[in-house]
Order: structure tokens, then sequence, then C-alpha cells
């Protein structure tokens, strides 16, 4: 048995691709005296720390007035779930000059790479689906003429 494979941490399916720059939902277990409950927490992916212990990431948020930053363990079994709202487009991996702008400059672009294949995807398929649909009415065009030709035929035959 090797050490690396018995210290090696499963990551949780439950947890998105994230990325600094992201704002993301994130749903952890929090414990009230006798009692537990969800709590949700939108904000902004500052840091992703990734190493043996399964990593860790930092998200902020604004509440007000007051910045505060929250870090969650990757694998944590407090930790619900983490859903991406939007995609933020940043060029660093550290966003933590966002602790020194106010909320207007904080603001980050969205990413639309993604969004912007799925377009293009969707009119492919759709260009797809005319051209079947104009495939089909030629079929059923010619079919038409093939019938008229034979009761012609016919007639004049008969």
């Amino acid at each position: 048995m090797d050490i690396n494979s018995v210290s090696q941490v499963k990551g949780r399916s439950s947890i998105s691709q994230i990325s600094p720059g992201d704002t993301v939902k994130v749903s952890f277990k929090v414990k009230e005296a006798n009692r537990e409950r969800l709590q949700t927490l939108l904000g902004l992916v500052v840091r992703v720390r990734k190493g043996t212990g399964g990593g860790n990431f930092t998200i902020r948020r604004v509440a007000y007035g007051i910045g505060v930053e929250h870090t969650f363990p990757f694998v944590s079994p407090l930790l619900e779930k983490v859903e991406v709202v939007r995609h933020g487009k940043v060029r660093r991996a550290k966003l933590y000059y966002i602790r020194r702008l106010s909320a207007k400059e904080a603001r980050l672009k969205e990413r639309r790479e993604k969004v912007a294949e799925k377009v293009v995807v969707e009119e492919a398929e759709e260009v797809e689906e005319a051209e079947e649909v104009e495939q089909a009415e030629e079929v059923e065009e010619v079919r038409e003429a093939d019938e008229i030709e034979e009761v012609e035929e016919v007639k004049d035959g008969g």
C-alpha cells in the first residue's frame, strides 16, 4: 500500500468547477444549539487553493457596508453545495485587489465564451432541423409527382 493513495482526498460531485472571479451561491450547514439548518451565502470567489488536503476556496461579500470573507474546504462535511451564478472575466488567480475597491469598482465583466458557444450550437441545430424539414418536403413532392404520373399513365393506358 502506497502512502500517496491513502492521503489522496476524493473530490465531491456536488461542487461544480469554480474559478476566481465566479459569483457563487454556497449552501452550508450551521449548527445552532440542538438543531442544524442550511444557510446560503452569495459572494465572489477571491481565491482557490488546491492541495493535498483537498484544497479550499475563499468567497467575499459585502454585508451592510462591511466586507466579509469566508473560507470553505472542498471536502468539508458541512458544505452542502456550491452553485455558480455567473462566471467573471479575470486575469489573476488571486483577487485580493477587490478588497480595496468600492462596490461599483469591484464589478467584474461576465465571461461569455460558454454562453456564445451554446448559442452557436443551438443555431447550428436549428439550421440542421430546417435542412431536414426541407429534405423531407422535397421527398414528399417527388412522391406526389410520381403518384400523379402513375395516375396519368393509368388513364392514358386504360
